[in-house]
């Protein structure tokens, strides 16, 4: 069995690569990062760090890799391949549809196209792709199974002497799961161990953005107000682990309450208790600056922040301490190991110190001021701002 693995970054190695390779598949990375491809033909393996109170070591093998500009030999390689599983970015995946295009051409058998992409829509977008760069005639609907994925796995950034010293080694935590919509395959799904299935699959989507990301982006905010440099360093503050812990039982009540069929309570303290858990892991060394950047994406009216807002609203639960992690990250300052700002949230600076609180949210979250719960959502986001402002200093 193969599989064709898209991006060979640290979703895909870590994850991807390390599931299915030890599940007994050849793993085919493509990527355009020579250095990684060459290490990866060269090699034929290469080690994950776990990191945790005891650091352990995994071996992947079987894996080799293709370069992406090579393009007939990634034709080659899709049209021969069991299964294909993408993890390149919301900007690359309709820039690599034309090829897998040209691989589905090729073949007479259906592909499941495995998108870990943690982007919602992902599915979609890919589709609509393929049926631009393929004849009208072609059965993209009978021949493609294009299946979204969850992706909750942390991966930290790595000092760049690390890199250079092993372009194959990734860091990572332990835990192993992706995440896929059932509904989304064609045929028999691949039995492999940390692929998991679900049919009510929006549930554990909206689960993976307003639980998980918005309680690391809630630690993050809160973190960098305390000065901290690391998630760890800042959960072991009582004060934020209870403001973390707030938002996500915000989300967690909601979701049971919308998701009733598929979410229950008691699964949703023990996810809410093991993020917590996950968050605290000192060895991972998972920055603050990593988990906070890039504040326009953060703050978009579906994402973490406003999107959990929204969720909470619908279901009828308090947004207390979501609004105190939405008015914290307004404040968000932290930089990279270079003393470098992300450069989506200088702009994001910017535009808060020229048009004010309102206007930003406005602008970034799509809040409208004429909207009544809208508003009240402004309000009280502008007024944790002055008090966080004020305790900051």
């Amino acid at each position: 069995m193969k599989i064709i693995q898209y991006g060979a970054g640290n979703i895909g190695r870590s994850l991807v690569g390390q599931l299915f390779s030890h599940a007994g598949w050849e793993v085919v990375f493509v990527d355009i990062d020579t250095v990684v491809i060459d290490a990866l033909n060269r090699e034929k393996r290469y080690r994950i760090l776990v990191k945790e109170a005891n650091e352990s070591e995994i071996q992947v093998t079987g894996v080799r890799g293709v370069h992406g500009t090579e393009t007939e030999k990634v034709i080659s390689e899709i049209a021969t391949c069991d299964l294909l599983s993408t993890a390149v970015g919301p900007a690359i995946l309709p820039r690599i549809a034309p090829v897998i295009a040209q691989g589905l051409a090729q073949r007479d058998h259906p592909l499941n196209i495995l998108l870990c992409e943690n982007l919602r829509g992902a599915p979609e977008i890919v589709r609509d792709a393929l049926m631009k760069a393929l004849p009208a005639d072609f059965p993209v609907h009978e021949r493609t199974g294009l299946i979204a994925t969850s992706i909750g796995k942390m991966v930290p950034i790595m000092p760049s002497e690390v890199r250079e010293r092993d372009p194959l080694e990734v860091w990572a935590e332990a835990y192993n799961r992706i995440v896929a919509d059932r509904n989304g395959f064609i045929g028999p799904i691949p039995e492999v161990p940390g692929l998991v299935v679900r049919g009510c699959f929006e549930a554990y989507v909206d689960q993976k953005l307003f639980v998980h990301n918005l309680g690391h982006a809630t630690a993050a905010y809160h973190g960098d107000l305390a000065e901290c440099k690391t998630i760890a360093e800042a959960m072991k503050i009582p004060a934020i682990l209870r403001s973390t812990r707030g938002a996500m039982e915000e989300s967690g009540r909601a979701l049971v309450r919308l998701y009733s069929q598929e979410l229950t309570e008691t699964d949703m303290q023990e996810h809410i208790t093991d993020l917590c858990q996950r968050f605290g892991n000192q060895a991972l060394g998972d920055t603050v600056f990593r988990v906070g950047r890039d504040r326009p994406r953060k703050y978009a009216p579906n994402d973490r922040l406003m999107g959990a807002i929204k969720a909470q609203h619908k279901a009828g639960i308090e947004t207390t301490f979501t609004v105190e992690a939405a008015a914290a990250g307004i404040l968000f300052s932290a930089t990279d190991e270079k003393g470098e700002r992300h450069p989506g949230d200088v702009a994001f600076e910017q535009f808060h110190q020229e048009q004010g609180v309102q206007r930003l949210l406005q602008h970034y979250s799509g809040l409208s001021p004429e909207d009544p719960f809208d508003r009240e959502i402004i309000e009280q986001i502008k007024d944790r701002f002055e008090n966080h402002r004020s305790s900051r200093g």
